[in-house]
């Protein structure tokens, strides 16, 4: 009798199939890199139907095979980190009635925390990880808007939080008013942190009329900052010119994480060096569609080397 073929890999789905719900295991192999992937038509509006055969995968300029695709509505894991700080007094009642829009326009099934901060941050969310709408607006409703902002360190902390969550999508929906004043981690080590999470980071700054008027300078590198962060991790950051336009904001946000495509390939590089490794999404458009944008995360961080020096 002929020896059986060894399973396939976690993850792994033939060549021209979707992959469905049940293949969506993919903390199963840390090999495995994946990547969440939007793409959008030249109106700005989604594009969810296209066949795996459309996309190209590059990694350090060379293509590489892709061994998981779906454009299933995954869960996520999300964190909703909310800025405290006392300049936000005014703000937090829009921010909180959106941030509850965006928890409700999301999959059901999505567990979700909440993150206030000023010079410290702080997890609100009874029972850690919950999909509890009232727990949720209960954490939002927690406001003590008082001193600086420790943005760097909340960033940080609540990426590090999102990986104890029970999803393989993970998120993290941020909104502030200003620039960091009171972390003791830095700018770097926040880019850095969101490069190694693969979470997708949405920011979105809220300003005030005298801040636009007399503090350019605070705003445009805030404005900086907070699109560096999620540019680095495929998702993307707004600055809304009212506060009315912040619910508006987070549906446009939760439709997205809703309508992204996953993809996973198993790197052509093996090499165990841990050095930072360029990721770029290519997206062939079919006929009569134009122009397609794609965003997705800039790269991954390969393993460590092995203490054998593997």
């Amino acid at each position: 009798m002929a020896p059986s073929s060894p399973p396939p890999p976690p993850g792994y789905v033939p060549p021209g199939q979707q992959a469905t719900s049940d293949d969506h295991k993919l903390k199963a192999d840390v090999e495995l890199v994946v990547l969440h992937v939007t793409v959008a038509d030249d109106r700005g509006e989604f594009v969810a139907d296209l066949p795996q055969g459309n996309f190209r995968v590059f990694e350090q300029n060379i293509e590489q095979k892709l061994s998981f695709f779906s454009r299933d509505d995954i869960p996520v894991t999300m964190g909703l980190v909310i800025d405290n700080s006392g300049s936000m007094r005014e703000k937090r009642d829009q921010v909180n009635a959106a941030a509850m829009t965006f928890v409700r326009t999301s999959n059901p099934k999505d567990e979700a925390f909440v993150v206030n901060f000023n010079d410290e941050y702080y997890l609100d969310t009874d029972g850690d990880f919950t999909s509890d709408q009232a727990n949720l607006h209960d954490a939002l409703a927690r406001i003590d808007t008082r001193g600086s902002t420790a943005l760097y360190d909340a960033v940080i902390g609540s990426l590090a939080h999102l990986k104890k969550g029970h999803k393989d999508k993970r998120v993290l929906l941020l909104v502030t008013d200003g620039e960091d004043t009171a972390s003791e981690k830095t700018f770097e080590d926040a880019i850095k942190a969101a490069e190694e999470s693969n979470a997708t980071i949405y920011a979105i700054g809220v300003y005030s009329e005298d801040d636009l008027e007399h503090d350019k300078k605070m705003v445009r590198r805030s404005k900086k900052v907070l699109s560096q962060l999620a540019e680095s991790t495929g998702g993307e950051a707004f600055f809304p010119d009212n506060l009315n336009q912040v619910t508006p904001i987070c549906e446009q946000v939760a439709k997205e994480i809703r309508n992204q495509y996953t993809l996973g390939y198993y790197p052509a590089n093996t090499t165990r060096d841990g050095t930072f490794r360029p990721v770029v999404v290519k997206v062939i458009p079919p006929n009569g569609r134009g122009k397609l944008s794609v965003r997705t995360r800039t790269g991954y961080f390969a393993p460590k080397p092995t203490a054998a020096g593997d």
